[in-house]
């Protein structure tokens, strides 16, 4: 009798110990939740009024800006009178460039002039089209390089405060000098600037100098970055915390801050894991990073520090893009271009009035509230250059983020991933560069003038030097773009729920234990054996008592 109420009484100590830690562990997932809402640590706005720098410069009393201006080199070479630095500065940079060093030891050259890419394609044989977004002014052809000079550096596109400022569409980088139709037929005029005035009235650049060219990347609003659009010139804050006036009220330069008109942040040399921190007192020269101003150990909560580690800030802090006023292109079938008879006169828009075919450009797919794509990376991403072979049979990536979990240098970070439909060469296995802006009004070989495929991409492939076999197909391609703005308030960043639970956010990234979420062989058998042997307790302790209470 005895030794049966002693059995009792340790099978119930048992179960009580293991439903007692059971609990907390509840009690501490719980906990965490909570906390990753709440227990970010807070970084006080500083009031714009305090933050404004004062000019110690009227530039409306400088002679030399007191005068009309036939063209905007003119303007460039009015600044040059006394910035006479800054046109150098601005030609070693990547803005001017539009080059970059690969870091890999590939040895090759990136960059706008060389990538391929599947929404735009290529710079090479577009050039007026594509450098309406270049800072300089007369790249028309692959001779720019050799001749241009300081005067045709672009100042006025960074410096503009009146918000006037404009590249005409297919100008080479100019602005429109007398009123110019754009697009042909759509009877929108592009007035010519007062270039007078923008001169007299230049200062730091704001959201929306960076935005004129970064915000309509591959040819429009919101089409190539998820986490760039219109909407951040002034962002709602549970849009944009930083750059909302009613967050932070930060602006790109904030962060992005240049130094000699160099502008950190490229994505050709990222860096996914900043063991730095904060740069004051003493500056790595690397403002980009969320470390920079929140340190190491952002958190409140130790816990949640340690995914600092392994798991990048954005991860979290970012649940979505394309979060504002404007959906984001995910899809862009180059191969269905060519219909004038489809929709409106080439023209079909979704119930959104989203724009779903051009004649000129395709079928797309537009998406808002993405939730990103997450990827171990390290910072380097591997680009394809023009002439480079691909595998038809596998999937055919542009581009892709390095990186694993035994990788140091790695985190998980959120990505956007843009698929599209594109030409390629079937006998030399080379993606074709089409030839889609006209070189001048008599050239009909350009894909927008005379609609064939053929011999758009054999002149892209004669002036970009590479060989074409005559033939195309369509293949289809994806290309990978890292997703660092539109940080949300840390009320609305993941609870940890949506990583530790079956299927969670980053159920598909390899090498990475969650618990909650993960499955282990060993532990598992463990649990369950544990279960079982608590509910056999249970039962065992139950079927006890009554065998007890009869004999009693």
């Amino acid at each position: 009798m005895t030794t049966d109420k002693s059995r009792a009484l340790l099978v119930g100590l048992l179960v009580g110990v293991l439903a007692v830690a059971l609990g907390l562990g509840y009690g501490v997932r719980a906990g965490h939740a909570a906390a990753s809402r709440t227990d970010a640590a807070v970084v006080v706005a500083r009031p714009a009024a305090e933050d404004e720098e004062t000019s110690t410069a009227d530039h409306t009393k400088f002679e030399e800006l007191q005068r009309a201006f036939a063209n905007a080199t003119e303007v460039t070479q009015a600044c040059l009178e006394c910035h006479t630095e800054a046109a150098k500065q601005v030609m070693a940079s990547t803005h001017w460039t539009w080059e970059f060093a690969s870091p890999t030891e590939s040895g090759e050259t990136w960059g706008k002039r060389h990538v391929i890419n599947n929404f735009c394609v290529a710079v090479t044989s577009n050039w007026p089209r594509c450098t309406s977004c270049h800072v300089g002014y007369g790249w028309k052809d692959d001779t720019f390089f050799d001749t241009a000079t300081e005067a045709q550096v672009d100042c006025l596109v960074c410096h503009d405060t009146t918000g006037t400022y404009k590249k005409f569409p297919a100008g080479a980088g100019h602005p429109a000098y007398e009123p110019k139709e754009f697009p042909p037929g759509s009877g929108k005029i592009w007035e010519p600037p007062d270039l007078t005035t923008i001169a007299q009235n230049v200062g730091r650049p704001g959201n929306t100098n960076c935005g004129a060219c970064h915000f309509y990347g591959g040819g429009g609003d919101a089409v190539k970055h998820g986490d760039l659009d219109s909407t951040l010139a002034a962002p709602p804050k549970e849009v944009d915390v930083h750059l909302s006036p009613e967050g932070a009220g930060l602006v790109c330069a904030d962060c992005h801050k240049t130094e000699g008109h160099q502008v950190p942040g490229s994505r050709y040399a990222a860096t996914a894991k900043d063991t730095h921190g904060k740069d004051l007192p003493v500056s790595d020269d690397n403002p980009t990073t969320c470390e920079s101003c929140h340190g190491l150990a952002p958190m409140k909560n130790p816990k949640l520090n340690d995914h600092v580690d392994k798991v990048a800030c954005q991860t979290c802090h970012i649940p979505a893009f394309a979060r504002g006023d404007k959906p984001t292109k995910m899809w862009w079938d180059w191969s269905k271009a060519g219909d004038k008879n489809r929709g409106d006169h080439g023209v079909e828009k979704d119930e959104n009035g989203w724009v779903v075919y051009h004649y000129k450009k395709g079928e797309f797919v537009w998406e808002k509230n993405v939730v990103p794509t997450y990827l171990w990376y390290n910072g380097q991403t591997t680009y394809m250059v023009m002439g480079e072979k691909i595998d038809p049979s596998g999937e055919v990536y542009i581009n892709h983020p390095q990186g694993g979990p035994d990788d140091p240098n790695a985190r998980i970070y959120p990505f956007k991933v843009f698929r599209g439909k594109q030409g390629y060469d079937p006998v030399n296995q080379t993606l074709l560069v089409p030839h889609l802006f006209p070189f001048n009004q008599e050239d009909t070989t350009a894909y927008w003038k005379g609609f064939d495929w053929g011999t758009a991409f054999e002149v892209g492939m004669k002036t970009a030097g590479l060989p074409y076999s005559g033939q195309y197909d369509w293949i289809e391609t994806t290309m990978y773009w890292p997703i660092t703005h539109m940080v949300a308030p840390a009320e609305q960043a993941l609870s940890c729920n949506a990583c530790h639970q079956p299927n969670g956010r980053l159920a598909e990234v390899p090498g990475v234990y969650i618990p909650g979420q993960s499955g282990h062989p060993t532990l598992d058998a463990i649990g369950w054996s544990l279960s079982g042997l608590a509910l056999l307790g249970v039962v065992v302790h139950a079927g006890l008592r009554v065998v007890n209470r009869k004999r009693a």
